[in-house]
């Protein structure tokens, strides 16, 4: 199995949705306490003035339950993002809000569209395909929690709800999916064994050398198993060092060391 483990953990994947929901919370206490004008920056659709709030509305909220229905949502996806994606993390949330908040801008009809719930529905989005597409146990596992957590969530891109920006929830489906086949070769590959790699050949495994042909376990001495190490070794450099000059001989030398004992 290799040594560098595929999903590691560091501060950063817990910092960075800190940052990110510390920054919307902020906004929005400057929204409610100094200046609630700014709400008016959201996407206004096919208006070139409504081009600014691709970038500013995920940062906007109507009231408190928008920001709290938000809130809790993002911070869970964006941990599981930065800990399963971590090498993306960044270029799909901030590309993903981008392309989300532009095509929202086309799709819709009228309205001020703001809230960070276009940049959630890309992260599920994201994270569902990408689980698929990726056939890794781990990535799968992932995509069949976030389908039951939020799975109820598909009924959103739907106009069932008068006042509810269906057509940003709906950018967002659709920029995840996108997403999750721009970076399809980018996935992390299940760890293989050893004994599972296409090289293998049991017969240069210094533990299969253990057994003998009725498969019954046999305990070298510890200087007998270093010894059978060091030949397997050579028996490799001797292969390839034949594939890459058929005609040049090589020969080994053995020396016992002086606290070699003998049989």
């Amino acid at each position: 199995m290799s040594k560098n483990q595929q999903f590691k953990y560091s501060n950063s994947i817990i910092v960075y949705p800190l940052i990110i929901l510390f920054t919307i919370w902020l906004v929005f206490w400057f929204q409610v306490r100094v200046d609630s004008g700014i709400k008016a920056f959201g996407i206004r659709p096919q208006k070139v003035e409504g081009l600014l709030g691709i970038v500013t509305s995920p940062f906007l909220h109507g009231d408190i339950n928008h920001i709290y229905n938000n809130s809790i949502p993002l911070f869970v996806l964006s941990l599981a993002m930065f800990y399963f994606y971590n090498k993306i993390a960044w270029k799909v949330m901030g590309f993903g809000l981008l392309f989300s908040g532009f095509l929202t801008w086309l799709i819709a009809s009228n309205g001020n569209h703001i809230g960070a719930s276009g940049l959630v529905y890309v992260l599920v989005s994201f994270m569902f395909f990408k689980g698929i597409f990726a056939k890794h146990y781990r990535l799968i596992a992932l995509s069949l929690l976030v389908i039951f957590l939020y799975g109820s969530m598909i009924w959103y891109v739907f106009p069932i709800k008068s006042g509810m920006s269906w057509e940003g929830h709906l950018a967002g489906l659709i920029t995840g999916l996108i997403f999750a086949l721009i970076f399809r070769r980018q996935i992390a590959k299940p760890e293989r064994y050893q004994w599972e790699q296409a090289d293998y050949n049991e017969e240069d495994d210094p533990f299969m050398k253990h057994f003998d042909e009725d498969g019954n376990f046999i305990e070298f001495e510890p200087e007998l198993e270093n010894e059978i190490e060091i030949e397997s070794e050579i028996e490799k450099n001797l292969k390839l060092e034949s594939k890459e000059n058929p005609n040049t001989n090589i020969n080994y030398i053995f020396k016992k060391s002086n606290n070699d004992t003998a049989n």
